[in-house]
């Protein structure tokens, strides 16, 4: 795979712009999954606690023989954990088989913004068991009270994001306050049978697919697909070698209108 843009945290990682999901993977499934996206080339993998499988996660990564400081992994805290964060990260740590994650995320807001559980993630990374901390579903306005009351913004924000759910004003109201914006189900969330697609892609001879994909890239929003088959997996992966015009990414920014 052609090299992938990152974006770079403040806990000095750079998270690869294009990340493999792992939602809904589990068993062998997931175990075969990750290892086709690592030999396709991808090295972002996410996985959370509340998908079950980060152990299959972590045998993958230690099986494709892909060094540890060359994949960025990612996992997630349940809010029916939010009272044990401390435990639910161990726990993540010894089933990944890691010393520590690239990046932990809050899944869900744990009813409100959750300040007092974002300083115990800000306590998990001093400590090491982190590279970087963010969150995940959070509005901006949650972003930024958690922000104000410890003087720490989250590294990430990941977000329902597509053509479809495009918002201008989050996209740069992330920009502006530093937080690196990233995406996931990206495909569940396109008709890909819209014709601008057909069109922008038969232009690059490309897939609807791997349009949506790239069109996160160019607007600098990581994403995170997910599947099952390999195919799949090797083509999703194949989007650095195009890139899409101002013309081309604004056609696409308007089936947010469509």
């Amino acid at each position: 795979m052609t090299q992938i843009p990152t974006a770079d945290l403040p806990g000095g990682g750079r998270m690869p712009l294009l990340g493999f999901g792992t939602w809904q993977l589990s068993g062998r499934q997931c175990y075969d999954a990750v290892r086709t996206a690592l030999d396709a080339g991808y090295r972002h993998v996410d996985t959370a606690t509340m998908y079950r499988n980060e152990a299959e996660v972590g045998r993958a990564l230690r099986d494709s023989g892909v060094p540890r400081d060359e994949v960025f992994v990612t996992t997630k805290l349940p809010p029916a954990r939010a009272d044990r964060p401390e435990e639910t990260i161990a726990a993540s740590l010894d089933a990944l088989g890691l010393d520590r994650v690239d990046l932990w995320l809050v899944h869900w807001p744990p009813g409100d913004a959750g300040v007092d559980l974002w300083r115990r993630f800000l306590a998990v990374r001093d400590d090491g068991r982190a590279r970087d901390v963010g969150v995940s579903n959070y509005g901006l306005a949650q972003v930024d009270e958690v922000t104000r009351a410890t003087g720490e913004r989250p590294a990430v924000n990941q977000v329902p994001w597509a053509p479809s759910r495009y918002d201008a004003a989050v996209e740069q109201g992330h920009r502006e306050r530093g937080v690196a914006l990233e995406g996931y189900s990206p495909i569940k969330n396109t008709d890909l049978g819209a014709p601008v697609l057909h069109e922008v892609a038969d232009a690059h001879g490309v897939t609807p697919a791997q349009v949506v994909l790239r069109w996160h890239l160019e607007h600098g929003v990581a994403v995170i697909p997910k599947s099952a088959t390999p195919e799949r997996i090797a083509a999703n992966a194949a989007i650095a070698g195009f890139s899409l015009s101002a013309e081309e990414v604004a056609r696409v920014d308007g089936l947010a209108r469509g």
